[in-house]
């Protein structure tokens, strides 16, 4: 690697902090559930998250990329697994009406943000190859996702999607169930927003279905 191309590279280094506050964010929000929506004690999720930015951040500063991408995942699948069992708790405790109508919106609130943080953290990590990869990669990069900057003719070749554009690619997918100004070309990418939509969509319709019950 030449002097200019490692400048090159430095320059449009991609900032790594949204997408790692992201998951914390989302790990603290879990210990705003009521305790029967975790398994396990509620902090638990949030200290482990905390715990594991400490090699995640030293790995990165030691330029392991492939242990702090590794753990990175370990941390958002662990969010993933949480949000996905709260959601199924409570659910499973809308017939024996264990949840006081606020206690069920504010939970419901806290799992449809959690949601929107999470996929946006899974986009950002595994489209094009993560951070790094869209650092390394030549200009347009190989996206899963159809952003309006790579779909002019012709291409701004330098422009490269951070973590605000998965951001508002999940925000969108959780509000409206479908994608509105990102097309979504990756098959890994499609599976996902299916699941998202699913998970946002399951959310409000246990808010409506509690709803109809307390009028």
């Amino acid at each position: 690697m030449t002097p200019d191309t490692k400048a090159r590279r430095e320059q449009r280094s991609e900032p790594r902090w949204p997408g790692l506050l992201a998951l914390i964010m989302g790990s603290c929000l879990h210990y705003a559930l009521p305790p029967r929506l975790s398994v396990g004690p509620d902090w638990a999720l949030p200290v482990i998250t905390l715990l594991l930015m400490i090699p995640i951040l030293g790995s990165h500063r030691r330029g392991a990329w492939v242990m702090a991408r590794n753990l990175t995942f370990v941390a958002i699948g662990a969010l993933t697994l949480a949000l996905i069992t709260s959601l199924a708790l409570l659910i499973g405790g809308i017939p024996g009406h264990k949840d006081h109508p606020a206690v069920l919106l504010r939970s419901a609130v806290v799992l449809w943000i959690t949601n929107v943080l999470v996929f946006a953290v899974w986009y950002w990590k595994l489209d094009a190859g993560g951070p790094l990869g869209r650092d390394r990669a030549t200009r347009p990069i190989s996206s899963a996702f159809l952003f309006p900057q790579c779909a002019k003719q012709p291409p701004d070749t330098n422009w490269s999607p951070e973590f605000l554009d998965y951001l508002f690619v999940a925000f969108n997918t959780s509000t409206a169930f479908s994608p509105t100004d990102t097309p979504v070309l990756g098959r890994w990418a499609k599976a996902m927003s299916m699941v998202q939509a699913l998970l946002s969509l399951t959310i409000l319709a246990v808010l409506a279905a509690r709803a109809i019950n307390v009028l």
